[in-house]
């Protein structure tokens, strides 16, 4: 993503669309968990008319606001009623074809993709240029800056380990490299095998050669909620130590990139120790 462009009067997008600072009040649509959490972080729920039932940080905030169903399967009717000004929209998280749809009869559609935890200072400023909320966005890319180099520095200070990060069960699936949560993790020295970029979320089994050199075993709490109870089934049948993770820490990008840093960086540590 571009932002400013050498002109300070527009943002670029991931799908190369021009967005110049919004005049008058906006009604905005989100389509995506933590970039609805992102745009009440930057002050902006009162101008949120509509969200997706993922959309649950804030929860206090979110109560009132309208949903317009998932990610995946969005009501375009309930969306037409709320007369949004803009639909903010993920490349991964949202339908091609959905979004297509919407564009033709909202007036802007935002259209996002971070692949790594630095991505996020490109989302920030394209929503605070957009909604006049530069302030605010320049405060928490400064935030994520302090801790996307405090988590690469518990990455340097410790040997580099192989991990299987762990998404569903039955079938079994993890994550590519391609994607924000092994980037994410790479920042505090994890690197996800299999080391591919596709398919972005695989399908394994355990007797997959790859997993020969895994070396520890991540259990994430989303989208599959993997609990306390799973790490023996798990630990057996990996043959490696094995713990659970905060799946929103690990892959929501947005306001909680920070926080989720931070949160790793402290994960690593604490199972680094003897």
């Amino acid at each position: 993503m571009t932002y400013n462009n050498n002109d300070e009067n527009f943002w670029r997008d991931e799908a190369g669309t021009l967005h110049r600072p919004h005049a008058g009040p906006a009604r905005i649509v989100s389509l995506v968990p933590s970039l609805t959490e992102l745009v009440c972080d930057l002050g902006l729920a009162g101008a949120l008319v509509g969200r997706t039932g993922f959309c649950v940080h804030p929860k206090a905030t979110l109560k009132s606001i309208p949903k317009v169903g998932g990610t995946k399967d969005v009501k375009l009717d309930r969306l037409r009623e709320l007369a949004p000004t803009h639909v903010i929209v993920n490349i991964d998280e949202n339908r091609r074809e959905c979004v297509d749809e919407i564009a033709a009869w909202v007036p802007h559609v935002i259209v996002t993709h971070p692949c790594r935890p630095e991505d996020n200072i490109a989302v920030y400023r394209l929503l605070g240029g957009i909604f006049g909320r530069s302030a605010e966005a320049a405060r928490l890319e400064a935030d994520l800056v302090q801790a996307l180099a405090a988590a690469r520095a518990v990455g340097d200070s410790l040997p580099r380990e192989k991990v299987l990060y762990l998404i569903w069960r039955e079938p079994w699936m993890t994550v590519a490299r391609s994607t924000y949560i092994a980037a994410t993790l790479a920042s505090v020295g994890w690197d996800t095998l299999p080391a591919v970029d596709a398919p972005r979320y695989p399908e394994f089994g355990w007797d997959a050669g790859w997993l020969a050199d895994v070396e520890r075993v991540l259990l994430s709490s989303e989208p599959y909620r993997f609990t306390e109870a799973h790490l023996a089934e798990v630990e057996r049948a990996a043959g490696r130590p094995a713990a659970l993770i905060d799946g929103e820490m690990a892959s929501w990008y947005g306001s909680r990139a920070a926080a989720g840093l931070r949160y790793l960086a402290a994960l690593r540590r604490s199972l680094a120790r003897p």
